[in-house]
């Protein structure tokens, strides 16, 4: 039987060391995907990072919030931390776009030239838009989880969203593309779900 992510840092937090592995196991790749679409360096880094701040806030996860909501705050944080490093005059990264911030062009390989399309389109949004598009339409997660994850109202998250996706399609349309057609080959189905 599969047990639940909440099962898991229950067990987790009683002791049991192999549900806290499993946890970083089933979270390793989503992860390193959720950093990979925002920086082409030190992603295993950054992973690493986001980990041991899990492993150290473990007992702070509250009870009415989602295991993944949760993590993909502590990944929002760690990126922006990285991020923050960066740049002057306390600026907020989640201003910024992934493309200003990256510090030269990006080397992520693809597997598609649609997917580095993607990919590139997505970078040139602001962080916090895209990091709401892709928790949404990639990592399946609610507005409301969203709104966990970036600390904003539910009602700025659905917009957040929608502006993103209409930027999004502004942009992959600028390159000849249909927005569509990407996200469907990306695995995004549409028409979009709603929440």
């Amino acid at each position: 039987m599969v047990r639940t992510d909440e099962e898991l840092l229950q067990a987790w937090r009683a002791r049991d060391e192999a549900a806290g592995r499993e946890l970083f196991a089933r979270y390793f790749e989503v992860l390193g995907r959720f950093f990979g679409s925002k920086t082409s360096e030190d992603v295993d880094d950054l992973v690493q990072q986001a980990f041991l701040a899990l492993l150290e806030g473990q007992q702070r996860i509250r009870e009415t919030s989602s295991f993944r909501a949760y993590l993909f705050s502590i990944a929002r944080r760690t990126l922006y931390a990285r991020y923050g490093a960066r740049l002057r005059n306390r600026e907020d990264p989640g201003e910024k776009t992934a493309h200003d911030l990256l510090p030269s062009p990006s080397q992520h390989a693809a597997a598609s030239e649609e997917t580095q399309r993607l990919l590139d389109a997505l970078r040139r949004l602001p962080l916090d838009q895209q990091i709401a598009l892709e928790l949404f339409y990639w990592e399946d997660l609610t507005a409301d989880e969203i709104a966990d994850v970036v600390e904003a109202p539910v009602g700025t998250i659905r917009s957040r969203i929608r502006r993103a996706r209409r930027q999004l399609a502004r942009l992959l349309d600028d390159d000849g593309l249909d927005v569509e057609q990407v996200l469907r080959e990306s695995g995004v189905q549409s028409p979009p779900r709603r929440d």
